[in-house]
């Protein structure tokens, strides 16, 4: 069966490796371990592309019914996407089960899976999928938003930070709950998530009118409105609510080696780095 771009997720369990350093997995020192490790699998990827030459002769070897794949690779997260067919990127397992069993390592069979484009995979926290993009021409595109695991995460801390007798005070409350938010969004916002944030900012909001109930049982809901809730605005101690549909989307544009960087000069100078 011919796939126009099908994808292989492949993942490496962190507890699937078999090497003397396994102790030190999840700790501080894991993700450098996991780049010294996969390293070989970057110069496997590298090698082949370079292999293929130029644009026109990737083209060419396309046309002809031959695979043209690349590497996107974060520590043992790992997807390589085939411009090929549906057998090309099952051969993929075997090849790079061969790269990488000279490092003591091996595949995650629960997490590696081979699917197209058009049904989507979930990377570093976001939903990855080819959709229709208008709905009277035809046109698709691919979209990248946060997973429904991602969502159900930010979910289940809010749910926590929000029980009843976990804080004393509503801005003891807010101190604790702001940076979840501010975090989650920081890092979703580069994307489609615009619809997202706005449901996690209405799930945040009337949870803690929930908890301001129940920690006010003498109170009616007007007084808890003229108390903490002027204008619909959750505050208190001179604390206000983060609000997640206030977080401007920014896309996110590649930068490749144009990204500035203060050792680049003392590199290839020799001269002494910058001082902190």
């Amino acid at each position: 069966m011919d796939l126009a771009t099908p994808l292989l997720a492949l993942h490496i369990g962190q507890s699937d490796v078999e090497l003397e350093v396994r102790y030190c997995v999840r700790g501080v020192i894991s993700p450098l371990l996991a780049n010294i490790a996969l390293s070989v699998l970057d110069e496997h990827f590298a090698n082949k592309w370079e292999a293929l030459g130029p644009e026109w002769t990737r083209i060419k070897h396309r046309r002809s019914g031959g695979p043209v794949m690349k590497l996107i690779r974060y520590a043992d997260d790992f997807v390589v996407m085939v411009a090929g067919t549906r057998d090309h990127a099952d051969a993929l397992r075997d090849e790079v089960s061969s790269v990488l069993a000279p490092m003591g390592l091996r595949l995650s069979e629960e997490k590696t899976r081979v699917c197209h484009i058009d049904e989507g995979f979930d990377f570093l926290g976001w939903r990855i999928q080819r959709r229709a993009w208008r709905s009277r021409t035809g046109k698709t595109a691919i979209y990248t938003y946060p997973s429904k695991k991602s969502l159900a995460s930010i979910k289940d801390k809010v749910r926590l930070l929000t029980r009843r007798a976990r804080h004393r005070t509503l801005a003891d409350l807010l101190r604790r709950l702001n940076p979840v938010l501010r975090g989650w969004c920081n890092y979703f916002r580069h994307w489609v998530s615009a619809r997202t944030f706005s449901y996690v900012d209405h799930f945040a909001f009337w949870r803690i009118v929930g908890w301001l109930k129940k920690r006010h049982l003498g109170l009616n809901m007007h007084t808890l409105v003229r108390r903490y809730l002027r204008g619909w605005e959750i505050g208190d101690g001179g604390i206000e609510m983060f609000r997640p549909r206030a977080v401007a989307i920014e896309r996110y544009r590649y930068r490749g080696t144009k990204i500035p960087t203060p050792w680049s000069s003392a590199l290839t100078t020799g001269s002494p780095a910058p001082a902190a």
